[in-house]
């Protein structure tokens, strides 16, 4: 078996070639905002379409979050399957996740010691060609140079199941979780806003019920579990940027929306 997690969607969702992937972050960060935080960040939540569409608003998370964190020494990175059905969730049992600047070491120790512990967590080897936990790693990569990554895509598995896991996970101060969603799909730009603002709202006030009802989000028991778990822990959502897919290609027909949240 290959025991390198090869990347699946680099050329298509984010460049191939590491200098044109570095020249995207660095436009990024040339037009970050002043961000009026101060957290120490246990989680985030950001977007995973291409980075033409949503790179801007998942890099503020993860600038913000290098600036405050620089000794995270673990990043543990939980997506939805869009390609194939996973009964509960899987976590990838390799050594190494290729980006194109360069290998992150995968926690193989960690993550077997997760598979242990919880009964839904198994290895499907089909289920780690997915673009919502690999679009994160060029970022980890840029910004947690020696940092290790689990990576957790899930499939058919309840909220509170996942939120057990991140409560798990979030018992060792130095990893952070990462939350990968998109928000409402291909309705117009005037639709997507009122969806989404559900949604950030909800996220905004840790609000479990509001999620439920009538928030879109591809990542949508993601985000719940980890609501869940920020309440348990007494941490609060800061929100950190909202867009849509019509700001890079102006057209508001069929939008796709992305928000970028820090919690802790």
């Amino acid at each position: 078996m290959n025991k390198h997690r090869k990347a699946a969607v680099a050329g298509m969702f984010y460049p191939d070639v590491c200098s044109e992937i570095k020249h995207m972050f660095d436009h990024f960060d040339k037009a970050m905002p002043n961000i009026a935080l101060d957290v120490i960040p246990r989680a985030l939540i950001v977007p995973h379409a291409g980075y033409i569409y949503s790179g801007y608003t998942a890099n503020l998370a993860y600038h913000y979050t290098a600036s405050k964190c620089s000794d995270v020494e673990r990043l543990v990175v939980i997506g939805p399957s869009h390609r194939i059905y996973v009964a509960g969730a899987s976590i990838a049992l390799l050594e190494a996740y290729h980006t194109p600047c360069g290998e992150i070491e995968i926690d193989l120790a960690f993550s077997y010691a997760l598979k242990r512990k919880f009964a839904f967590l198994d290895f499907h080897p089909m289920a780690h060609e997915e673009h919502s936990t690999e679009v994160q790693m060029p970022f980890i990569r840029q910004y947690f140079k020696h940092a290790k990554v689990v990576e957790i895509v899930y499939g058919d598995i309840s909220h509170s199941e996942l939120s057990t896991l991140i409560d798990e996970v979030l018992s060792d101060e130095k990893t952070l979780v990462v939350i990968s969603t998109d928000l409402s799909h291909f309705y117009t730009e005037e639709e997507a806003n009122k969806l989404d603002h559900t949604c950030i709202e909800a996220i905004s006030h840790l609000d479990l019920h509001a999620l439920s009802h009538g928030c879109e989000a591809c990542g949508i028991t993601g985000v719940k579990a980890m609501v869940q778990s920020a309440l348990s822990h007494n941490f609060q959502a800061h929100f950190l940027d909202y867009r849509t897919s019509y700001a890079h290609s102006k057209d508001a027909s069929r939008v796709v929306g992305y928000t970028s949240f820090v919690i802790g």
